[in-house]
C-alpha cells in the first residue's frame, strides 16, 4: 500500500500516531539514514505513510521487548509514560531551572493523585493530606502535591535547591516581576550598547557562517564523517587552528580581553570577561529589588543564564572539563563553535519563559501549602520538633514567609506519607552542580551534609555511610507521620541497599514497582530502570 506525504505532513501525522512532538528535521533523519525509502524528486522529498507506521510500531514494540529482555519481564512499562511529550513531562515550572537527578511530575501524579482509575486501583492519599519529601531537590513532589490539592513539606540539605522549591511554589507578584525584569532587561541592553562585544559578536558571527558553509557545509559534512570520507580529528582539527587566527584577529581589533588573569573563584574560572562583568552587573541590579519574592525569582532567572553561559563546549554544558576561551570544534554541531560573550540573548529568553511557566502554573495551583526547609533531614532538631516552625527560622538562607498554616496542620494531623528521591550512591555532587549560584548569590554550603555523594564514590565504606543516611532520615521522618504511612522512595537499588535501609528504620518493603527511565540526558542511552520502593511500618 502506499500513501505519499510530504516531510511537513509526515511530522504532523507522526505527532499524532505518537502523542509527540515528531519534527521535520526528525522525518529528514530517517530518510538520511536509510530508515524511511525516499520518495519524489525536484527537492521534493515524500514518504509512504505506511512505511511509517511499519517503522514506528517496529522501533516501540522492539524497544519494549529488548528493555524487558535486559531489565527484566517484571519492568512495568506503563510507568515508563513514553505516551508523553516533551513538554508535558517538563510543564510549568518543573523546567524553570535545570537540575540533574529528578524524576518527571507524572511518576508523582501517579503515586500522590487522589483519583483512582482502571490503571491504578489503589489511593494512598486524599484532598487535604501532607505529603513529605525529605530530599526536595528541585521540588517536583511539592508542585504535583500542589497541583493535586495535598498539602508538602520539603527539606533539602542544599540552600540553593531549597531556593529553587520555594520559588516554583511560591505565590507571585506578576505585575512587580515584570517590571523589574524589564528594568533590568533595559538598563543592560544601556550598558552593554557602551561596550565592543556587540559589533566584536556580530563580526565574529559571520565569519563563522561563512567558514562553516565552506568547509562543514550541512549535511553534507557530516555525511561524509558517517561514510569515512572524511577523517574527522584530522579533517577538524586543521580546519579548527585556521579559524583560531581569524578569531584571535578580531579579538586584537576590537580590543576583547576574554580570560578573567588568576581565577580564583568558580565565576572567575568558568565565565569570559565579558560576560563575567554582565553578570556582576545583572546581580547588583536584583540586589536593589524590594519585594522579597520577586527578587528571589530574577535569582533563578540569573542562574538559569548564566548556566547556559559558562565556558565550556556545547557536548560538556552538563560535565565541565576544561574552560574553553578560543573557537573550538563542536563534534555535537559538526562545525566550528564559539564561547559566549554575552547574557543578553539568554537573559532575555528565560525572563519571558520563567514568566510564562509561572502563569502556567498559577493557574493549576490549589489553595494548599507547600514549603522547603533548608536543612539536613537526619537532625532530630529538623524533624523531631512537633512545632518545626522553630527549627526552620533558624536557618541562614533567604526564606520565603514561613507558612504557619502548614505547621499548624502537621501539628494536627501530621503527615501522610513520603514520596521522594533519595541520592544515589556516588552518583552527583548535589552542591557542585550549581556552583556557580553559590559563588554568586553567596549562599552558604553544605557539602559536607550530603548523602552519598559523587566524591565519597561507591566502594564498601560509602555504601554503608548511604544505608545508615538514609536509615537515619526515615526513622526521624517518623516522629512527624502518621501511624498508618505509606512511604514511596524513587531508587536504582544497583547494590541492593534498601531492604537494610528498610530494616534499620523500622519499615518493611510492601511492594516495588519497576520502571523504565527512557529519555534520559547522559551520554549512555543504555536501557536502565529504577524501583518505586513502597515501604510500611514493620
Amino acid at each position: 500500500m502506499t500513501e505519499l506525504l510530504t516531510i511537513k505532513e509526515a511530522s504532523q501525522w507522526a505527532s499524532e500516531y505518537l502523542n509527540k512532538d515528531i519534527t521535520n528535521s526528525n522525518i529528514s533523519y530517517l530518510i538520511q539514514y536509510g530508515k524511511l525509502k525516499k520518495y519524489g524528486a525536484n527537492g521534493k522529498p515524500s514518504v509512504n505513510k505506511y512505511d511509517l507506521i511499519s517503522y514506528y510500531d517496529s522501533y516501540t514494540h522492539q524497544r519494549k521487548a529488548d528493555w524487558k529482555q535486559r531489565l527484566g519481564d517484571d519492568l512495568n512499562w506503563d510507568l515508563s509514560f513514553d505516551y508523553l511529550k516533551e513538554k508535558e513531562t517538563t510543564k510549568h515550572v518543573h523546567r524553570l531551572h535545570p537540575y540533574k537527578g529528578k524524576f518527571i511530575p507524572q511518576l508523582v501524579e501517579y503515586f500522590l493523585d487522589t483519583h483512582t482509575d482502571n490503571f491504578k486501583k489503589q489511593v494512598y492519599f486524599k484532598e487535604g493530606d501532607i505529603v513529605l519529601d525529605p530530599f526536595a531537590g528541585s521540588g517536583t513532589t511539592l508542585v504535583q502535591a500542589c497541583e493535586l490539592g495535598i498539602h508538602a513539606l520539603g527539606i533539602d540539605v542544599s540552600h540553593f535547591n531549597a531556593l529553587i522549591s520555594n520559588v516554583k511554589v511560591g505565590k507571585v507578584d506578576f505585575e512587580d516581576l515584570e517590571k523589574e525584569v524589564c528594568n533590568i532587561t533595559l538598563q543592560l541592553k544601556h550598558f552593554i550598547s557602551s561596550k565592543n562585544n556587540v559589533q566584536f559578536e556580530n563580526e565574529l558571527l559571520k565569519e563563522l557562517i561563512l567558514f562553516n558553509k565552506q568547509y562543514f557545509p550541512s549535511p553534507k559534512y557530516k555525511v561524509k564523517v558517517k561514510q569515512k570520507e572524511i577523517n574527522e580529528k584530522e579533517y577538524a582539527t586543521e580546519k579548527e587552528v585556521r579559524f583560531s587566527q581569524i578569531y584571535n584577529d578580531l579579538l586584537g581589533q576590537y580590543e576583547i580581553e576574554a580570560k578573567n588573569e588568576n581565577p580564583k573563584h568558580f565565576l572567575e574560572k568558568w565565565y569570559l570577561k565579558p560576560v563575567k562583568i554582565e553578570i556582576d552587573f545583572v546581580f547588583d541590579r536584583i540586589q536593589r529589588i524590594k519585594n522579597t519574592n520577586t527578587k528571589k525569582i530574577v535569582m533563578i532567572i540569573l542562574s538559569r543564564t548564566i548556566r547556559s553561559c559558562r565556558a565550556t563546549t556545547h557536548a560538556d554544558l552538563a560535565t565541565l572539563k576544561e574552560p574553553v576561551t578560543q573557537t573550538y570544534y563542536c563534534r555535537k554541531h559538526g562545525k566550528i563553535c564559539k564561547p559566549i560573550f554575552s547574557i543578553l540573548s539568554w537573559w532575555e529568553r528565560y525572563s519571558k519563559d520563567t514568566i510564562k511557566r509561572l502563569d502556567d502554573f498559577s493557574r493549576l495551583r490549589t489553595e494548599t501549602h507547600q514549603y522547603c526547609i533548608q536543612g539536613d533531614a537526619r537532625c532530630a532538631e529538623v524533624l523531631s520538633n512537633p512545632i518545626i516552625k522553630n527549627a526552620i527560622l533558624k536557618t541562614k538562607h533567604l526564606s520565603h514567609q514561613v507558612p504557619t498554616a502548614l505547621f499548624k496542620l502537621i501539628r494536627e494531623q501530621k503527615v501522610r506519607g513520603i514520596f521522594s528521591s533519595p541520592p544515589y550512591v556516588g552518583l552527583i555532587d548535589y552542591h557542585e552542580q550549581h556552583a556557580y549560584a553559590y559563588d554568586l548569590f553567596g549562599l552558604e554550603r553544605s557539602d559536607e551534609n550530603e548523602i552519598g555523594p559523587l566524591n565519597k564514590g561507591q566502594g564498601k565504606k560509602a555504601r554503608e555511610w548511604y544505608v545508615e543516611g538514609i536509615s537515619d532520615v526515615l526513622s526521624n521522618s517518623k516522629t512527624i507521620l502518621q501511624p498508618d504511612y505509606d512511604v514511596f522512595l524513587v531508587a536504582n537499588d544497583k547494590y541492593g541497599l534498601y531492604p537494610t535501609i528498610a530494616e534499620k528504620s523500622g519499615m518493611k518493603i510492601v511492594n516495588q514497582h519497576k520502571r523504565p527511565v527512557l529519555n534520559r540526558t547522559e551520554k549512555d542511552k543504555s536501557p536502565y530502570a529504577e524501583i518505586i520502593f513502597h515501604l510500611k511500618e514493620r
